[in-house]
């Protein structure tokens, strides 16, 4: 929903202001379980898949001087810092913390772009007039304040005239850094940084560009345009140049309409039996009709998405007559879509996804109450990927006994804690919280009756202040 007054205030970001804010939550999700974690307060944490096939999300800056960053595959990431906590994530915490600082930033103004969990562009020009770098300075850095007092981390915030110069410079002093670029210095600001910085330069056109002598973003800005089309196409090489240049008129759009709902899982090793890969199928519809019903919205396109074991990926969609929000008719059309499908070499990755949204659909409600549902003709175009997936658990864990390296539990005796890991019938487990001193550790039998899995702990922001103040003195 958007914030009252954003629709009438919408419009491309003023070039003679730095009043666009790029906000970065620095290491985020290594930095939500670090604070909750006291345990590992100073340590390296890596947030990502602790499988074999894993890819790591976010390190923490004490993991990244070991060369861990995101993206690169877990197993690599443990014999550059073995020592390091591998934790499977909790997006129910992260997405508490997310809702804070964005409803904090739009205290700021209406017109807030979220990006993703951790990142979003404000522009202050539509509830601010007379915004020079100081009074943008001040606004920012209040914000980092109210951050750190509500949700304990520390935000990284650049300012710009656009979202292109506003995103660079929130990268510059990492971690806790406010960097305003006003106008007149962007050019000299952007002129020696390398070409890889502009957005929309991958690896593969950056390498393509350094190969022509276009090293620095002054050398793009001061490339030939016609030998950029030539070299990249009219539309990728117009808007490299213009943003070489400084130029970027895109709007801070307060709302981003959902194109799909998707849910996928990566398994440790690859899957063959059909029947198994079926009820898998059936509980990936399931946790996508319960995001679409969250949501208020259904679809009209059910996909299947399916990585073999040599990598190739797989797209199957079908287009229903009506939309749907159904968890029985997704997973019944997702399942047919599966049978058209060979997985007698192994699947190493199936996701599920509905596209094709609108507002909730009255049928919606009748359709697990008729019973199976007629099997439509089947059309099979080429579907887009998925949008990455979430967990079944609602903390971000499988049901007992598949403890996860820091899910969040209880104990009867105990009291709460997390998962440090588990493995032999066996879990071990660390009873601390966000305010309290590093915690004892206990190891349980799996399947232990007074151990359970539980939500996220209640960050106490005057705990957390009274702590610091203690500390500090």
């Amino acid at each position: 929903m958007l914030p009252p007054g954003a629709s009438a205030v919408r419009s491309r970001p003023d070039p003679t202001r730095p009043a666009v804010l790029h906000l970065d939550l620095d290491a985020f999700f290594a930095a939500v379980e670090q604070r909750d974690k006291p345990s590992l307060r100073g340590r390296p944490v890596v947030v990502g898949g602790t499988g074999g096939r894993g890819v790591v999300a976010t390190a923490s800056y004490e993991a990244r001087v070991f060369g861990v960053g995101s993206a690169v595959p877990t197993a690599w990431a443990r014999r550059l810092c073995p020592n390091a906590a591998y934790l499977a994530g909790r997006f129910s915490a992260y997405r508490v913390v997310s809702e804070q600082v964005m409803a904090l930033a739009r205290e700021l103004s209406p017109l807030v772009e979220p990006v993703s969990l951790d990142e979003a562009y404000v522009d202050l020009s539509a509830a601010r007039e007379g915004l020079d770098a100081a009074a943008v300075t001040a606004i920012a850095q209040g914000f980092r304040e109210r951050v750190l007092a509500a949700t304990g981390l520390t935000v990284s915030v650049g300012a710009g005239p656009s979202k292109l110069v506003a995103k660079i410079a929130s990268d510059l002093r990492k971690p806790d850094g406010l960097v305003v670029v006003p106008p007149a210095e962007q050019h000299d600001l952007l002129a020696s940084m390398s070409v890889r910085r502009v957005p929309g330069v991958g690896a593969v056109t950056g390498d393509r560009l350094v190969r022509s002598g276009l090293r620095t973003i002054g050398d793009l800005a001061a490339a030939d345009e016609g030998e950029l089309v030539r070299m990249l196409g009219r539309a990728h090489g117009t808007g490299l140049l213009a943003f070489a240049r400084g130029v970027d008129p895109r709007p801070v759009v307060p709302e981003r309409e959902a194109k799909s709902v998707s849910a996928e899982q990566t398994f440790s090793t690859d899957l063959t039996d059909r029947r198994d890969l079926a009820e898998r199928t059936r509980r990936a519809a399931e946790r996508v009709a319960g995001r679409l019903v969250a949501a208020g919205v259904s679809g009209r396109t059910v996909t299947l998405k399916v990585r073999r074991y040599d990598f190739s990926t797989l797209n199957r969609s079908r287009t229903l007559p009506h939309a749907t929000s159904s968890a029985r008719e997704i997973a019944a059309h997702a399942v047919e879509l599966l049978d058209g499908v060979d997985v007698a070499d192994g699947v190493r990755l199936l996701g599920v996804g509905v596209s094709g949204l609108s507002e909730f659909a009255q049928t919606d409600l009748l359709a697990d109450l008729l019973g199976p549902v007629d099997e439509p003709e089947r059309e099979e175009p080429a579907g887009d990927g998925l949008l990455p997936g979430g967990s079944a658990h609602p903390y971000g864990a499988p049901a007992r006994p598949g403890w996860l390296p820091g899910q969040d539990v209880h104990h009867a005796e105990h009291g709460p804690g997390w998962v440090q890991g588990s493995g032999v019938g066996r879990v071990t487990v660390r009873f601390e919280g966000p305010h309290t001193p590093p915690g004892r550790v206990r190891t349980l039998r799996e399947d232990d009756p007074d151990l359970q899995p539980a939500p996220p702990p209640v960050f106490d922001p005057q705990r957390w202040a009274d702590a610091r103040a203690r500390a500090a003195s």
